[in-house]
Formats: structure tokens, sequence, C-alpha cells
């Protein structure tokens, strides 16, 4: 009596290829936005720290992975380097454990002379502090 009857309706036709395209869109930008800001800036920090892992040398302080800051005393041909963390006292560990060089060596024949006064001008005069050693800010703007 009160009941009526319920027909079923007829689907409609599949759209096609247009619709594909709609539902794998946000997928796709999804995708898009996890590499650039995820992806590709994490490659690009492994990628310096790999560089600055194979510049280690004799001379540069650094900073192991368990926070002991000492100076490198020798680097192994193999994945080695020996470390001072204090007077005669050297501990060896890999080169995998650096987790920043905190001050690097310059090279031999640059910057200053033997005895450890600054290199001077052509004139003979000796160059200024500034330009020798970079001061605090000067290392925040990428000064060297």
């Amino acid at each position: 009596m009160f009941v009526s009857t319920a027909y079923a309706q007829t689907a409609a036709p599949a759209g096609g290829g247009g619709d594909m395209l709609v539902q794998f869109l946000p997928l796709v930008l999804i995708f898009v936005v996890f590499y650039f800001l995820l992806i590709r800036p994490q490659q690009k920090k492994m990628k310096e720290h790999k560089t600055m892992l194979s510049a280690i040398r004799r001379g540069d302080r650094v900073v192991t992975g368990g926070g002991i800051i000492g100076i490198v005393t020798k680097v192994g041909a193999d994945d080695e380097i020996t470390v001072e963390i204090a007077e005669n006292v050297r501990v060896r560990c890999l080169r995998s454990t650096v987790n920043l060089v905190l001050a690097k060596t310059e090279p031999a024949g640059t910057g200053k002379g033997g005895d450890g006064t600054p290199a001077a001008t052509a004139d003979g005069q000796a160059k200024p502090a500034e330009t020798t050693a970079a001061g605090g800010i000067g290392k925040l703007f990428g000064r060297k």
C-alpha cells in the first residue's frame, strides 16, 4: 500500500580518457611537490656532505657523530682518519662518522707565509687582516 516500487536507473556510458586524467592529476601534483620540497633538497645535502668528507685533510677541525671535536692528524688511504681530541690523545674513526668540518686548513703555498704571518702583497706590505681571515659576519655571507 504505502510502499512504491523502486526501479534501477540505467548507468551512464563510460567517459573515456578525460576522466582518467582528472583523477590522476592530483596524485601527479603531489609527487611533484614532494620531489621539489623533500627529495631534491635531501639529495643536494647528501652530495655536499660527500664532497666535504672527501675534502678532509690533515689539520682540519672536525666534529664526529658522537659530538667529539678534534683535529685531524692523519688521513688514511682507506676510509679511516686519526683525530686528536686532546693533547697526545688520538682516536681512529671512520671518515663517514664526521658530521661537520669546523675549520679548514689552507693549502700549502697560499695565504699565509711559513711563519704564520699574512702573505705580503705585490708592494711588499702585509695584507690587512680582513682579507686574510673572515670575521664572524663574513662567514654568514659566504666570505672566505
